[in-house]
């Protein structure tokens, strides 16, 4: 995997969706890792214009990270309790409630970009595209990469015929990839344990790691390469808000916590006002909560209030230091 796509070291950014940029892709790419972009909310024109954007940046191969997910019933009932639930936070920050939760079909907008750009690889999260779409890919020589959680999902990963794994530990940031119910949180190097000869594919791990350590452990436990990311967050070349950077250089250990609360999907992100205040509140399915609290996000970002932001950082984010790509990346190998 590292001759074929000219990666320096066995590391890989995790695509962080909403988060990249194509500067930091590209500076993560010419830094001797894999870079991706993390495509999730972006439509097939976004998409392609941010693949042509990092090519302009950068001749390494990268990555582009799409979501799997089927179109939520809309129950009213549902929908109109979780209004209600986010009513004070709309009324606190001066916002009218969000009316339109409709979501387009943009997958297959998304494919076709990565198809016609020839982009080296594309990673999937929330569950596995359908056999049809993994065969497109694999036709225009698309390396495909999938997300799992536990042994069951990586074992439905290799039998659909995808190329690798990323097995998210428990510790990780961001939104779990998890496409088997229950949500299981099991811990990396369990994780790794439990699936290292149990499939033929490569394994990518992820989760919480942040030291050299970390790396030669995943390496040693039969992982042929890592997934970084909230280490990589407070990166120069990452272009986040100050708020959110500063939030995780200044975080404790065990201030992260897993909520629904943003997207209607279990994630990984710093403990605040509305991640305890929305406890036990009614979520709407994803991506309907997402396109609910989007304003209030947005407007939170504006008026720099940490207390509505959803703030994706691992478990180990106290851990983390300062610096550009290439500095971080020297303390990993």
């Amino acid at each position: 995997m590292l001759k074929k796509f000219e990666m320096q070291y066995p590391i890989i950014q995790a695509p962080m969706a909403g988060v990249t940029t194509p500067k930091f892709v590209a500076a993560c790419a010419e830094e001797g890792i894999l870079g991706s972009i993390g495509a999730g909310y972006l439509n097939g024109e976004q998409t392609r214009d941010f693949i042509k954007e990092v090519k302009k940046l950068t001749n390494k191969p990268f990555a582009v990270n799409l979501f799997v997910q089927e179109e939520p019933r809309i129950d009213i009932e549902v929908l109109q309790k979780a209004r209600m639930a986010l009513q004070p936070y709309y009324d606190e920050l001066g916002l009218s409630p969000v009316q339109s939760v409709t979501s387009n079909e943009v997958f297959e907008g998304q494919l076709q970009a990565v198809l016609e750009e020839q982009v080296a690889v594309c990673s999937f999260t929330f569950g596995i595209p359908s056999s049809e779409v993994i065969q497109r890919l694999k036709d225009n020589g698309v390396y495909v990469i999938g997300t799992a959680t536990t042994l069951e999902e990586a074992i439905h990963i290799e039998q659909a015929g995808m190329d690798a794994v990323v097995l998210q530990g428990g510790e990780a940031g961001g939104h779990r990839g998890s496409f088997i119910e229950p949500l299981q949180l099991i811990a990396r190097e369990d994780l790794l344990q439990q699936v290292a000869g149990k499939i033929a594919i490569p394994i990518i791990v992820a989760g919480g790691i942040i030291s050299k350590e970390d790396v030669k452990r995943a390496l040693a436990g039969g992982a042929q390469a890592v997934q970084i990311g909230t280490a990589l967050l407070v990166a120069d070349e990452c272009e986040i808000s100050p708020l959110y950077k500063n939030a995780i250089l200044q975080s404790k250990a065990h201030q992260t916590t897993i909520t629904y609360a943003f997207t209607g999907k279990a994630a990984r992100g710093l403990a605040n006002h509305f991640t305890e205040q929305m406890k036990g509140a009614v979520v709407a399915p994803y991506p309907l909560q997402h396109y609910l609290t989007s304003t209030i996000r947005k407007e939170s970002t504006l008026q720099g209030n940490a207390q509505y932001l959803s703030m994706w950082m691992g478990e180990n984010s106290h851990l983390v230091e300062p610096g550009t790509v290439k500095s971080i990346i020297e303390k990993l190998v």
